[in-house]
């Protein structure tokens, strides 16, 4: 119940923090999880070397999995990533709406803008924000995710799940080992989150300006279908732009481990070794072309469209649920 003056008691406030945190963590579990034989063939599409060829596309690299691996090879590593989608999705959306009145605030500050809206621009950089915090946050979990998605049945090394992988990593590593690949992963996630928000927001925001398609004059809400088709274009965008760096940072998140050579490049074959984002680049253009940085792209194109509607829809559907006033628009 708010006090006389208008304020909102703390205990109101972090309820509503709790439920925002709730509503991003489920999003993220839910709409994960409905794509994650794809995410997993991603991954190792991203990581084979050319020389050693077992997925050769979106089809047949899912028919190879359920024939060798079965159901559970499907979801493989899918409760390693939804222990780190869950936290980092709800850090996510949590951020972007604190980052966004925060950089809001500051905009109608300056003279002329003091009745100002989010534009664009400025949800781009909210996104960028909460990105790489939510990034950071959870960054090792997702070093150690891509591992386990990456072995098989005749990897050497076996981890046993995520905190065996988390222990042995920083015991035969070391610490930094855990951020291997951070550079690149906090550059790529500034567009992609970015343009994530950006384009889903404003494109809600159109729709219900312009009114186009046939819309009528009273709608205020746009309906399930349609925040879906925001979402797909929104992933699209984002991904696009940011996959590259993608494949870059699941690469070097390999160097070190010293059974990738035979899970990644094959038995016999050198061992990956990166000395940075821009040797990365280098060498992997240089030895299998330029199109190496979007090796896995179908399938993610595939899995991001859905999987970012999903997580959009099923945040703001969750936080109607749960009776949480301010929605990531507001």
């Amino acid at each position: 119940m708010a006090s006389d003056d208008g304020v909102k008691p703390p205990t109101h406030e972090l309820l509503s923090i709790c439920k925002s945190l709730v509503a991003g963590g489920v999003a993220g579990g839910v709409s994960r999880t409905a794509v994650a034989p794809l995410e997993r063939l991603k991954i190792l599409l991203q990581v084979q070397n050319r020389q050693d060829i077992k997925y050769n596309g979106t089809i047949q690299g899912l028919k190879y999995i359920w024939k060798t691996e079965g159901f559970r090879g499907m979801f493989k590593g899918n409760g390693t990533n939804c222990a780190r989608i869950v936290p980092n999705s709800a850090v996510k959306f949590f951020s972007y709406e604190q980052a966004s009145l925060g950089i809001l605030w500051l905009y109608q500050r300056q003279p002329g803008n003091e009745e100002a809206q989010l534009t664009p621009i400025l949800r781009l950089g909210a996104g960028a924000c909460a990105g790489i915090i939510a990034m950071s946050a959870t960054y090792p979990m997702d070093m150690v995710r891509g591992r386990l998605t990456v072995q098989t049945e005749a990897s050497p090394r076996q981890y046993r799940g995520i905190f065996h992988a988390l222990s042995t990593v920083f015991r035969e590593e070391g610490p930094r080992a855990l951020y291997k690949g951070w550079l690149p992963s906090v550059i790529g996630v500034i567009p992609y989150v970015g343009l994530n928000f950006s384009v889903y927001e404003s494109l809600k925001d159109w729709l219900i300006r312009s009114k186009p398609f046939g819309m009528k004059a009273q709608d205020s809400e746009l309906s399930v279908t349609t925040r879906l088709a925001c979402g797909a274009a929104a992933g699209t965008v984002g991904q696009t732009v940011a996959y590259p760096l993608d494949v870059i940072r699941r690469r070097m998140q390999m160097v070190g481990w010293k059974d990738a050579a035979s899970v990644v490049a094959g038995e016999g074959k050198s061992k990956l070794e990166y000395t940075g984002m821009v040797d990365a680049f280098r060498k992997t253009v240089q030895h299998e072309g330029f199109g190496a940085l979007y090796k896995g792209l179908v399938p993610n194109s595939v899995k991001v469209v859905p999987s970012i509607a999903i997580a959009f829809v099923t945040y703001e559907m969750v936080k109607d649920i749960l009776g949480v006033e301010m929605r990531i628009s507001d």
